[in-house]
């Protein structure tokens, strides 16, 4: 959008303390900070959001461009900004949504059975409120084009997006929780309107700024909750089938728990099938997908001398290390890697007997319709091929997961077939949620199956 500078200046940025380069630079850093900040924090509260990814998104940019058109026409300061902030944070922390952990089977979509207010009612809530908020901050910017050269404005605004992305990525790989995110939005409110008159300032925007912060801080400090660079993961201790167990959630989703191996290889029969795949016990183990460490602890059980646990999530890590009863992580044996299971494959120089794509899910049991997860990309030939040049003579690759429908199942074995060059072991373990293990030697004579797999249906 071009804006002139023939349209007059409002009195109150003239008298605005901050010059208008620094002011443009902050305003349009404070702009895609709580763009990116409103999208992570209201996923985290708001399971529909976690598949709707670009819900918020839609709304911020609704609001940058209502923003935008609102320069010139009102020479009032945006102070609507932070109370319908004020009230976004109220409104969501008193009705969450969350999936009902009562729910039984596997989890997808359409299966979902939440608490809280039903989508058709927050959704729109919270598309409109996001869209008010960011008019603020891109009004703020708006303004402060006509005060400068054209392309001048836009390299600082340039510069001052930037900023905004890198500082909130930054946060969020320090697993900093909200309470700072609303602490910096405060700060940006505070020195970008103009206080005058005072007491519209108090009222409008350091009252609703505290109210922010205070809230936050309150979900920072609520027992069971820590915040990763991708989640808000809360924890639970319980007890199932008369064994203590740590149930395990992120942005409201139920995704893992951390079980005995003992007990997890007798309540689901996928976590020993690979072993019973092999055709010798395998000694070295690399796990992708390691999460709070059940998949660890079985190898443990199984044999293992050594095992690389490869989990994305450092706070996972962190959570298994802490709570997991059999304590895998804290075993000689293992050694923990933090980062993406595709790109340890291809960094590494070790081989292994097994290979494990153990559940990797960045969500939840299956991903979302709408956009791609991170798992997504060791689902593709080029990943399996990977694992195949990671295995030792006799070696084994398997991967187990809920796939939903059967022709995921076919889909994901041909795969295997075309990356191994022979047919894999398929095992459908539970028809519901497609519970299945699918497993490849580098040779067809290095892996022991069962019933054999037919083959993906035509078509």
């Amino acid at each position: 959008m071009t804006l002139q500078a023939q349209k007059p200046v409002d009195d109150g940025e003239r008298a605005h303390w901050l010059a208008v380069r620094p002011r443009l630079i902050l305003a349009s850093a404070f702009m895609l900070f709580l763009e990116l900040a409103l999208i992570r924090w209201t996923g985290s509260n708001i399971v529909h959001l976690s598949y709707f990814t670009n819900f918020v998104l839609l709304g911020s940019f609704l609001g940058i461009g209502l923003g935008f058109l609102r320069v010139g026409r009102s020479r009032r300061q945006p102070y609507y900004s932070p109370v319908v902030l004020a009230v976004l944070v109220v409104v969501v922390l008193t009705f969450p949504v969350t999936v009902d952990r009562n729910t039984e089977g596997v989890l997808y979509w359409t299966s979902l059975s939440t608490s809280g207010p039903p989508a058709w009612l927050i959704l729109p809530v919270i598309f409109c409120a996001a869209a008010l908020v960011l008019m603020g901050p891109a009004e703020l910017v708006g303004r402060c084009f006509p005060e400068l050269p054209r392309l001048e404005a836009y390299r600082y605004d340039l510069i001052g997006s930037l900023t905004g992305i890198v500082a909130f990525t930054a946060l969020s790989f320090l697993s900093a929780p909200p309470v700072f995110w609303g602490l910096i939005a405060a700060v940006c409110y505070a020195l970008l309107l103009v206080p005058r008159p005072r007491a519209l300032y108090v009222g409008l925007v350091t009252v609703p700024s505290l109210a922010v912060v205070g809230l936050l801080l309150a979900e920072t400090l609520t027992a069971g909750a820590i915040w990763s660079p991708y989640y808000k993961v809360t924890f639970r201790q319980l007890e199932q089938l008369g064994v203590a167990v740590t149930d395990i959630a992120v942005n409201g989703i139920p995704h893992q728990q951390a079980v005995p191996a003992t007990a997890r290889l007798q309540w689901e029969r996928q976590y020993g099938l690979p072993y019973e795949r092999t055709t010798k016990p395998p000694k070295d183990v690399l796990i992708v997908g390691a999460g709070s460490g059940t998949d660890v602890a079985i190898a443990l059980s199984k044999g293992a001398t050594h095992v690389d646990a490869v989990e994305i999530d450092p706070k996972l890590r962190e959570l298994g290390g802490s709570v997991h009863p059999d304590r895998p992580y804290a075993d000689p044996r293992v050694t923990t890697h933090i980062t993406d299971g595709r790109a340890f494959l291809e960094r590494t120089g070790r081989t292994y007997d097994l290979i494990l794509f153990a559940l990797p899910d960045s969500l939840t049991l299956v991903s979302g319709a709408s956009s791609l997860r991170l798992e997504s990309y060791l689902f593709t030939e080029e990943a399996m091929r990977a694992a195949r040049e990671h295995l030792k003579p006799g070696g084994t690759f398997s991967m187990y997961n809920y796939y939903r429908e059967s022709w995921l199942v076919d889909r994901l074995a041909s795969t295997m077939q075309s990356a191994f060059g022979h047919k894999p072991c398929v095992d459908v373990v539970s028809t519901a949620g497609q519970q299945a293990v699918i497993t490849a030697g580098l040779g067809e004579a290095d892996q022991r199956c069962g019933p054999a797999w037919a083959g993906a249906a035509p078509g």
